[in-house]
């Protein structure tokens, strides 16, 4: 019989940042290694991943990091955890890892310990069993995964769908989910994410008749914005161009290689004759495909708008397509974007999130998920902590007893001895990583205070020189602000604050000794300023004194 812990490190109460933790008998099992996008509450915070110092500390125990699939949410933390986590092996399909790989240098790939699986081979860990089992979802090669234990399944979903016109790659295979559910499933981890929407998700995942629809009404350039990862809406797109006449270019040398090399393994079928280059990009026939790395949603776009594009410049006659509907968290800078698009006078066109879904499970989804798999207990799991609840009740009305329902937060612990809930009360320290472009590490919270503090109030830099010897001022104080205040409309402040930093050095200065408190200076400079500044313009900017010898 087994002690088990399982719990998350991210995903619960939010929108991305996935990382489940399954602890069977000191064995470690890492569900999902995944980011979530910034939304402007951070300054300059371009992702987030989760803290997961947990898995640095117990390295040895950890038996592997198991992706679902290849988005963001899911394998985005992996590029920033490799050099701390060591040789950890990193299980995904091949689609998968693939996506993993293409954001690393050449130096870290030879590092890192990528174990390629495919759907329906077992993985043996002793008297622990990995099972993956192929579900659909919006990319090609997405997998859930089932951890046998002595006390039964552990089961995983990663995020899907059912649809019955999904095939070869996106295919799921309902005979293998049965079958685990016949076996005995303990827990069952599932996602949340539209939990609320009534119905199934199919057909409203499939959205060629609108595509098609744009490309009939607009006889001029369409430029396209699309998620990169999202494969099957790719897909879509080409279908329904290569019934016109139109052409499609590619922009960006990332997005091009990804086509590309999922053209070569099979994952996306298209007639290579309807792509054109970049001679096309301004005939009226194009259909311009631009999308975002791993940077904040509409990045590019933005850019394209703001002009800052040298190939891409927006005309009045252009139509901009967002292809994917808006979904919590980017709605405010989806609508920032659509007016902006509108000042230029270039027509606006995007995917209605109530009409259109994302390949997320629906109530009906989830019914027949948890009809398969038959649970003991019941973890929602993906998703802000509302649409936990939704997920939670579904699992209620289907007769899985309440006690038997798991609802919890990150750092949450759910602990089965023998496969029995214990009501532990146990929390793991969780917490949040910064990433701010290419940078390496958490920015932290001072670095953030400081940004805000710039952003609100602006700068304020003293400069002085002193005579080596005598310790005399000889130059300045000379005042330097930026967003603080206009400068040529208040000569009388900065006077003003010239004569009390003046001041404020002189009384810190000890002419007898020649010996200068540097430190002391800056502090008592920055107090005397901010209380100026305060009491005359009701602004704390960020005050820096520099002081130098000559």
């Amino acid at each position: 019989m087994s002690k088990i812990k399982i719990f998350s490190l991210g995903g619960l109460n939010e929108n991305g940042k996935n990382m489940y933790i399954v602890n069977v008998d000191e064995e470690i099992f890492v569900f999902d290694a995944g980011l979530k996008y910034d939304n402007d509450s951070n300054l300059g915070i371009d992702y987030i991943i989760p803290n997961y110092d947990y898995i640095i500390k117990n390295k040895k125990k950890v038996k592997g990091i198991f992706l679902s699939h290849g988005h963001d949410s899911n394998i985005g933390a992996i590029p920033d955890m490799l050099d701390k986590i060591g040789n950890i092996p990193i299980y995904g399909t091949k689609l998968t890892l693939e996506m993993v790989k293409r954001d690393l240098a050449p130096e870290v790939l030879k590092k890192a310990n990528f174990k390629e699986i495919r759907p329906h081979s077992k993985i043996d860990f002793g008297k622990n069993v990995i099972f993956p089992i192929s579900v659909t979802h919006s990319i090609p090669d997405a997998v859930c995964y089932v951890l046998y234990t002595e006390d039964g399944a552990i089961v995983y979903t990663g995020d899907f769908v059912f649809d019955s016109t999904m095939v070869g790659a996106y295919k799921t295979d309902i005979g293998k989910l049965a079958y685990v559910g016949k076996q005995g499933v303990l827990c069952l981890l599932c996602e949340s994410f539209y939990a609320d929407k009534v119905g199934h998700t199919s057909p409203n995942n499939r959205v060629s008749d609108f595509i098609r629809e744009v490309l009939n009404k607009n006889e001029n350039r369409i430029i396209a914005t699309i998620f990169p990862a999202h494969f099957y809406r790719i897909q879509e797109i080409f279908n329904e161009v290569s019934k016109t006449h139109r052409k499609i270019v590619i922009m960006g040398k990332p997005l091009q290689d990804m086509i590309s090399r999922a053209i070569e393994e099979g994952y996306l079928s298209i007639n290579k004759n309807i792509i054109g280059s970049l001679t096309d990009l301004e005939a009226k026939n194009s259909v311009v495909l631009i999308s975002d790395e791993k940077e904040k949603p509409f990045a590019n776009l933005e850019r394209i708008i703001k002009g800052y594009d040298k190939f891409i410049k927006i005309k009045d006659t252009d139509t901009i397509f967002i292809t994917e509907p808006s979904y919590p968290g980017i709605e405010k800078r989806s609508a920032v974007i659509m007016d902006e698009i509108a000042m230029l006078g270039a027509n606006a066109v995007s995917l209605s999130s109530k009409k259109h879904l994302l390949h997320h499970a629906s109530r009906e989804d989830l019914m027949l998920m948890i009809n398969l798999m038959n649970p003991k207990y019941y973890f929602p799991v993906k998703g802000e902590y509302r649409l936990q609840y939704a997920n939670a009740e579904i699992a209620e009305e289907l007769g899985i007893p309440k006690e038997n329902i798991i609802l919890k937060l990150n750092g949450d612990v759910l602990e089965l001895i023998n496969g029995k809930n214990t009501n532990s009360l146990e929390h793991m320290d969780v917490d949040e990583i910064l990433i701010d472009g290419k940078s390496q590490g958490d920015i932290g919270n001072l670095v953030l205070k400081d940004r805000e503090m710039l952003g609100e109030n602006g700068i304020v830099i003293i400069s002085c020189t002193l005579d080596k010897n005598t310790k005399q001022i000889i130059g300045g104080p000379e005042i330097l602000t930026r967003g603080f205040i206009y400068v040529k409309e208040s000569q009388d402040l900065l006077e003003e604050t010239k004569q009390i930093s003046k001041e404020a050095i002189t009384n810190n200065i000890e002419f007898n000794t020649k010996r200068v408190d540097y430190a002391k200076i800056k502090n008592d400079v920055r107090d005397v300023l901010g209380n100026f500044f305060y009491k005359e313009t009701g602004s704390k900017p960020m005050i820096i004194t520099v002081i130098q010898e000559v």
